[in-house]
């Protein structure tokens, strides 16, 4: 057979290979978020805009372990593969279910094997999916609970032995640094392209944190095949934006924990990274911080660099990039372009070619506010702004933007409050007298990321409009020699603690209060609990057991050890990561009784047209509960994502309401909605089995206060 060889055939290739998506068979979900292409699309139609509102429940599965006092969540988009579901509890197990019945098949435990090695650490964090490999008879599932990857067989729910450490992979190793002391996890599940599985982390955010290198290992396995350091080293690109040369030593971060796209044809994986650690505050890494705030496309084969994008430079906002982008093809200028669709915590969207990384609609460098009074710091004097789509949400709060539904006592201060802080444009940094941050901490756009309908070319994302009141403090490194264990224990609170629990204790966001945590807590428990972490805490394996000890002593109001000597055991590295600042705490800007300071909608829904850039329609998402407002939706702060469906439906709960909801896609306007047993903080699957459509929705709650939940919910239309 002849070679054929050319610029103009490679290209002719690559059109029919796009052509070839858009008659890509989506009617099953095998894989998280639907597809490779990360676009949550379903090609079902048996339930479509004439009858959705006939929908009832299929099938409820109980996973049994829900914990209502502590705020217990599912954010899991389970999978489908040969007519079983796969999906995570509360606590971390994972099952199979008959995806017809919800008859359960099997759970594993996490807790048995590693109970078994007495390492109980970081098994709480939350996950949002997991992978499925087969290969034969060879038929596994991979996840994360703690810092293990574990590949557990599809069939019987066994680890399987040949796997890495009899079944598990360890993800502190292999990161090119020590960091067994310190947080590693993953929320997000791998992605898989033949014996290859790439994998990232979620690491602490504050100054001990891992490095968030994106690794490779072999499915069969677990022999980790490639690594590329976000955080670059000497001799690689990317290292000359870092001005300290040895930054890359001590510095973390800068970590995919949002998961993965994949183009298959291409070869070409598409991971985004977060900001560097410290997320507040910048002294200890001047520059621009690549690869951190990164749209990265890799080589799956080797892990080499074909291009990347950084969205924000040198951030101290805690902007991270919280999903993959979305594969699609834009038509623009009479040509189709196969593209990728980023959506971020800004509200912007970002559109490159996914080959050259190209933007499709321009991208210029515009100049914001460089001011600090943190000594040390350097801002970048600019950031990337998008030409087109539109931002999804506004990006500046003004004073007309305050509540204007707040009882008169408390709009009067909600105004005091804000004109005491700088708000004047949303890349304002971090102040000892604080800034408006908006978009806030939780976006913009989040971790569910958008909807894509290949057919329409129209990108849906749903987005939070919640202002937060952020703040520095100057905390003081080094005791005196005299220093006590109460006030090391002060001290070092302030440097580990105070960003979630508040400088009062009293806690902040959804962090809780530790007032009294003395009557729940003894010394035992308390330095367990250190160690351990728990869900959203990560443990601080790092700090010694004499800055653990005097911790407890400021904190469970300990006398007897408050008054002993503290005895500062200072290292030669421990310079980068005692900061002389820590943000006061997660505090949204909100009234005395915690309603929004800015006026709705606080959550809304977007669909986008990514050939035009333009708007197709845009509505609130949810209502608050608790909030009295006028008749108008109110919108909710939501978690999660929507799916798309070849019926011409939009499928979402995400909201802190409980709701689940139908929209049609074209229009905008609700064609259904029902209470969830809880709120359903997750993505939907879309499947049909024997015929029939189901829409299966996670309600674990726990967040933003609502009421904990333990269930799978399906829906159908009733039997024929």
């Amino acid at each position: 057979m002849k070679k054929i060889t050319g610029l103009p055939v490679l290209a002719a290739v690559l059109v029919l290979l796009s052509a070839c998506d858009q008659n890509k068979d989506y009617k099953s979900w095998p894989q998280y978020k639907g597809s490779n292409e990360n676009i949550h699309y379903s090609s079902l139609t048996e339930v479509d805009t004439t009858n959705v509102n006939q929908l009832q429940v299929a099938w409820t599965y109980h996973t049994r372990d829900a914990d209502s006092a502590n705020h217990s969540q599912i954010q899991c988009n389970p999978i489908v593969i040969d007519g079983v579901m796969y999906g995570t509890t509360p606590k971390m197990k994972l099952f199979a279910i008959d995806a017809t019945t919800g008859q359960e098949k099997w759970q594993f435990n996490p807790f048995d094997s590693l109970a078994k090695d007495k390492k109980m650490f970081f098994i709480l964090n939350n996950c949002r999916g997991v992978a499925y490999w087969a290969d034969g008879d060879d038929k596994r599932i991979y996840y994360t609970a703690g810092p293990y990857l574990y590949a557990i067989n599809a069939q019987t729910g066994k680890t399987v032995n040949a796997f890495g450490d009899k079944g598990k992979l360890d993800l502190h190793n292999g990161l090119n640094r020590d960091v067994k002391d310190l947080f590693v996890t993953a929320t997000s599940p791998p992605i898989i392209h033949g014996d290859i599985m790439v994998m990232g982390t979620r690491v602490d955010e504050g100054a001990h944190a891992a490095p968030g290198h994106i690794r490779a290992f072999n499915v069969r396995t677990g022999e980790q095949r490639w690594i590329f350091h976000t955080i670059p080293q000497p001799g690689e690109q990317g290292y000359e934006s870092w001005e300290d040369k040895n930054a890359w030593k001590f510095i973390g971060g800068a970590n995919a924990w949002g998961g993965f796209s994949l183009d298959e044809k291409r070869g070409i994986v598409y991971g985004c990274t977060g900001s560097a650690s410290y997320d507040w505050y910048g002294g200890k890494r001047l520059g621009n911080n690549l690869y951190a705030d990164c749209l990265l496309a890799l080589d799956i084969n080797t892990g080499k660099l074909k291009w990347h994008f950084q969205d924000i430079h040198h951030d101290v906002w805690d902007r991270d990039l919280p999903t993959a982008p979305a594969l699609v093809t834009i038509k623009k200028d009479g040509k189709n372009i196969d593209a990728v669709a980023l959506t971020t915590k800004t509200g912007f969207i970002f559109t490159f070619d996914r080959e050259t990384g190209k933007p499709v609609y321009d991208i210029v460098e515009k100049p914001v506010p460089t001011f600090t009074d943190l000594v040390g710091e350097k801002l970048s004097p600019t950031q990337p702004y998008p030409t087109a789509p539109a931002p999804f949400m506004r990006q500046l709060v003004t004073e007309q933007e305050l509540n204007p539904y707040l009882p008169d006592s408390s709009r009067k201060a909600v105004l005091a409050a804000f004109k005491s802080y700088r708000n004047d444009h949303m890349f304002n940094a971090p102040t000892l007298g604080g800034i408006v941050e908006f978009p806030g901490l939780d976006g913009g756009g989040e971790w569910g990321g958008p909807s894509y309908d290949p057919e329409t070319g129209i990108l849906y994302v749903n987005a939070n409009e919640m202002a937060w009141a952020i703040r520095a403090m100057k905390v003081e490194v080094h005791g005196d020699a005299n220093e006590t264990n109460l006030l090391a224990g002060q001290r070092l609170f302030s440097s580990y603690c105070m960003t979630c629990h508040g400088a009062d204790r009293k806690g902040s966001g959804t962090f809780p209060s530790l007032i009294n945590i003395n009557k729940k807590y003894n010394a035992l428990q308390f330095d367990t609990l250190i160690q351990s972490g728990r869900r959203m805490m990560p443990a601080f394996r790092q700090l010694k057991p004499n800055e653990r000890k005097a911790i407890a002593s400021f904190v469970l109001n300990i006398k007897a050890d408050q008054s002993k000597p503290f005895v500062d055991e200072i290292k030669k590295d421990d310079e980068y990561y005692r900061l002389p600042y820590a943000m006061a705490g997660y505090n949204k800007f909100v009234s005395k009784e915690g309603y929004p300071g800015i006026k709705p909608p606080w959550g809304t829904l977007n669909a986008i047209d990514l050939n035009t850039g333009k708007f197709v329609w845009k509505k609130a998402l949810g209502n608050d509960p608790e909030f009295p407002h006028g008749k108008e939706d109110s919108g909710t702060e939501n978690y999660g994502a929507s799916v798309i469906t070849k019926g011409g439906l939009l499928f979402i709960a995400a909201t802190k309401d409980g709701k689940f909801r139908a929209f049609n896609k074209k229009t905008g306007k609700l064609l259904w909605e029902v209470t969830l047993p809880a709120p359903g903080y997750a993505t939907p699957a879309v499947y049909e089995l024997n015929g029939k459509q189901y829409i299966v929705i996670a309600c674990g709650g726990g967040k933003m206060n609502t009421k904990s939940g333990d269930s799978y919910v399906a829906f159908a239309l009733p039997s024929k």
